[in-house]
C-alpha cells in the first residue's frame, strides 16, 4: 500500500514508530519509505493551478523527488532533511541537471536568521588560467571545454548538505538516502523531460558507462516510461549513508571519480584525490537588501546568495534601477507584459549584466569594488545607472564605477551557461530552505562515474569549470576577475531567494530556478510578479519569460503578441524569440498555510498536507 494513501491515524502510528519523537536526531531509527505511484507522463508546456497546503510544503523539479521530501517531512524531518532526500532522488531521476557530482547553494532560515551554505565546486589545485587555452594560446571552442576532463570541478553538493544537516537535521543522515536507494534498486520510469534531453544530446553516447545506461542496443535513448535501474548509484548511496561526504573523498568511488577525470580520452583533467579530500563547504554572509514596491507601498527584505554567485547582486541591481523608472508603477495590461515595461526591464538587465561581467567572481580571490559588494547596490549608484536608460535601447551597456576607482579587471566576454535544478521547502516548524543545485550543462561533462564492480549506472560529473572565463585576460593583458585559478570557485548565476516582510520579519516566500545565466531573469520575474503585480506564485511562474544578458532582447517563443515585438523593435531592440526553459519552484506563506507553484515548462510539483 502506498504510504501517502494510508489513513491519518495509521500515518501517525508509522511516524511515531519511525521517529521515536524526541530522539530523531540521535537514535538510529527505521524510516519506512513507501515507493510512490509513477507520475503521469506529461510532455511540453502543461498549465498548472498551483497547490495549497498546510503544515508544510516541498517543491522540486520531479514528482518522485518532491514525494521523497514530502515523506521525510511527514516523518518529522526538517526542511534541510527534506532537501537532502530530494537532492538524492534528483541525482537519480533528473541526472541531467544536478546530483552528487555537482555543487549547490543553500539558504536556510530558522525563524531568526538566514544562513548561506556554499557548496560550489572548485578548480583542482593544479588548474591554471591556461586551462581552456589551446596550443596557440587561444580559447578552446566552448563545447570542447565542456565535454572533457578539463571542465570537472571538485564536487561540493554532498559536503554542503552534510554541513547543513549537522546544524539543522532532525532525522539520521542515513535515513535520507533511503528513497534514492530504493528507487535506484527498484527502478523508475524515464520521464518525458529526461527523454527530451537525451534526444537533444550529441555527446553522452561517447561515454561507455552512460551509453550502457541511457541507450538501447541500437544506440537510441530509452523511451518515455522505460524503467531505469541504477544499482551502481544505489551502492554509492549506501556508502554515503554510512560514511557521509567522505564516500566521495577517499575509497573506491573517489578513486573511480579521479580516474574518470584524469583518463578522459581526448582532454584529461588534473584532479587528484587530494583535491577531493581537501574540499570544504563554506558558510557565507547572505546578501540581504530592502525592496520597496511602489505599486502598493510595501517593503520587503530579499535575501539571496553572495559571490561567487552573481544572482542576488544582479537581481538587486535590476530591481533598484527599475525603481527609478516608470516601470516601478506599471502593472500588467490585461494580463500581458507591455512593451514599455519590457523596454525598461531589459535595459536595467543590460546595466546589471555589464557590472556582473566586470566585477563578480570568487570573493576569496577577487576583492569587491571598494571592498564591499554592496557598493553595487548603493542607491545613488543605481540612480546614476538608471539615468542611462533612454527612449531607445542601448543594445550593449558598459560597466559602471560603483567605488569611484579604476577597475582592476577586464570585463568577461559573454559565455554560455546552462543547467541546474531548484528545491524549496518549508517544514512544520516554519524553517525554510531555498536550494539551487547543478552539474551545469545538460548531463554535465558527459562523464559518468562507475566504481567498476560490475553494476550498471553511476552518477554524472559536472562541467562547472566552464563557468570560468576561457580567456584569462583581455587583448591588452588586463586580467579577467572570473579567470581560472587553482582552488577557486567559478562565478555562478544560481539565485536561491528568501523573501521576508520588512515590518514583521515574517517569511513571505522561498523560490528559485534553473536556467544558466537566465536564472537571474526567471527569479526576477517571480519576484516582480508576486511583489509588484500581487500574483500568486503559480501565476507569476507561468508568465512568459524574457531576458537580456547585455545583448539581444530575448522573448519566450510563441508567448508574446506580434504588436509587443514590433513595439520593442521600434525602440531599437534586437528581439530574438527563443526557447526559455525555466524551471521555477516557489512556496509562499498564506493566511491559511502555504501556496506553491511549479513551472509548467517542466515536471515539477508541490506537495504538502491539503487544507
Amino acid at each position: 500500500m502506498r504510504f501517502l494513501n494510508l489513513s491519518c491515524s495509521t500515518r501517525v502510528a508509522v511516524i511515531l514508530l519511525a521517529c521515536g519523537l524526541c530522539a530523531c536526531a540521535i537514535q538510529p531509527i527505521a524510516f519506512q519509505y513507501a515507493t510512490p505511484d509513477p507520475p503521469n507522463d506529461l510532455l511540453g508546456y502543461q498549465e498548472k493551478s498551483g497547490w495549497a497546503t498546510q503544515g508544510f510544503a516541498v517543491a522540486a523539479a520531479n514528482p518522485l523527488a518532491t514525494d521523497a521530501g514530502y515523506q521525510i517531512l511527514l516523518a518529522g524531518g526538517s526542511a534541510i532533511d527534506a532537501a537532502i532526500a530530494v537532492q538524492m532522488v534528483l541525482t537519480l531521476v533528473e541526472p541531467q541537471s544536478s546530483g552528487i557530482g555537482g555543487g549547490a547553494f543553500i539558504l536556510h532560515h530558522d525563524g531568526k536568521k538566514v544562513e548561506a551554505y556554499d557548496g560550489r565546486e572548485v578548480a583542482p589545485a593544479a588548474a591554471t588560467e591556461k586551462l581552456f587555452l589551446d596550443a596557440h594560446g587561444k580559447p578552446l571552442p566552448f563545447i570542447d571545454g565542456v565535454v572533457s576532463g578539463l571542465s570537472v570541478g571538485v564536487p561540493g553538493t554532498l559536503t554542503v548538505l552534510e554541513m547543513a544537516h549537522k546544524e539543522h537535521g532532525k532525522l539520521p543522515w542515513a535515513n535520507l538516502m533511503q528513497p534514492a536507494i530504493q528507487l535506484a534498486e527498484q527502478g523508475f520510469k524515464l520521464s518525458p523531460h529526461l527523454h527530451r534531453g537525451l534526444l537533444a544530446e550529441n555527446y553522452l553516447m561517447n561515454d561507455p558507462v552512460a551509453a550502457a545506461y541511457f541507450y538501447d542496443a541500437q544506440g537510441k535513448p530509452f523511451p518515455v516510461g522505460h524503467v531505469l535501474k541504477n544499482p551502481e548509484l544505489a551502492a554509492v548511496m549506501r556508502e554515503i549513508a554510512k560514511r557521509g561526504s567522505q564516500a566521495l573523498k577517499d575509497g573506491p568511488v573517489a578513486e573511480a571519480l579521479v580516474k574518470k577525470v584524469r583518463q578522459h580520452p581526448t582532454r584529461p583533467g588534473n584532479m587528484t584525490l587530494q583535491d577531493l579530500s581537501h574540499y570544504k563547504a563554506k558558510k557565507r554572509e547572505p546578501l540581504c537588501f530592502d525592496h520597496a514596491v511602489q505599486t502598493n507601498g510595501k517593503t520587503y527584505q530579499l535575501c539571496g546568495f553572495p559571490p561567487p554567485s552573481s544572482g542576488a547582486l544582479a537581481i538587486g541591481q535590476m530591481l533598484g534601477i527599475l525603481n527609478n523608472t516608470p516601470a516601478a508603477k506599471m502593472q500588467l495590461e490585461q494580463g500581458l507584459l507591455s512593451a514599455d515595461w519590457l523596454h525598461f526591464y531589459t535595459e536595467a538587465a543590460r546595466l546589471a549584466f555589464a557590472d556582473r561581467g566586470q566585477f563578480v567572481a570568487d570573493p576569496d580571490f577577487v576583492q569587491a569594488p571598494g571592498g564591499d559588494w554592496r557598493t553595487l547596490l548603493n542607491a545613488n549608484y543605481l540612480k546614476q545607472r538608471s539615468n542611462l536608460i533612454g527612449a531607445r535601447s542601448m543594445k550593449v551597456a558598459q560597466p559602471g564605477n560603483p567605488a569611484g576607482i579604476q577597475a582592476a579587471f577586464a570585463p568577461m566576454p559573454d559565455q554560455e551557461e546552462y543547467g541546474t535544478s531548484h528545491i524549496s521547502v518549508i517544514d512544520k516548524q516554519g524553517n525554510s530552505v531555498a536550494m539551487t543545485t547543478t552539474i551545469e550543462a545538460a548531463f554535465g561533462s558527459r562523464n559518468m562515474v562507475n566504481s567498476g564492480q560490475g553494476r550498471q549506472g553511476g552518477f554524472l560529473l559536472n562541467n562547472e569549470l566552464t563557468d570560468f572565463s576561457f580567456a584569462p585576460a583581455d587583448a591588452k593583458g588586463l586580467p579577467i576577475a572570473n579567470r581560472v585559478e587553482g582552488g577557486k570557485r567559478p562565478r555562478s548565476s544560481m539565485s536561491p531567494t528568501l523573501v521576508f516582510e520588512k515590518d514583521s520579519g515574517k517569511l513571505k516566500m522561498t523560490g528559485g530556478s534553473p536556467g544558466g545565466a537566465i536564472i537571474i531573469h526567471y527569479t526576477s520575474k517571480l519576484l516582480i510578479g508576486t511583489l509588484q503585480w500581487e500574483l500568486n506564485t503559480q501565476q507569476a511562474i507561468s508568465l512568459p519569460n524574457f531576458s537580456s544578458q547585455n545583448g539581444p532582447t530575448l522573448l519566450e517563443e510563441k508567448r508574446f503578441p506580434e504588436s509587443t515585438i514590433k513595439a520593442l523593435q521600434a525602440k531599437g531592440h534586437d528581439v530574438l524569440e527563443t526557447i526559455l526553459q525555466s524551471g521555477l519552484q516557489a512556496i509562499e506563506v498564506t493566511s491559511k498555510g502555504f501556496f506553491g507553484g511549479a513551472d509548467p515548462r517542466r515536471e515539477g510539483v508541490v506537495m504538502g498536507p491539503k487544507p
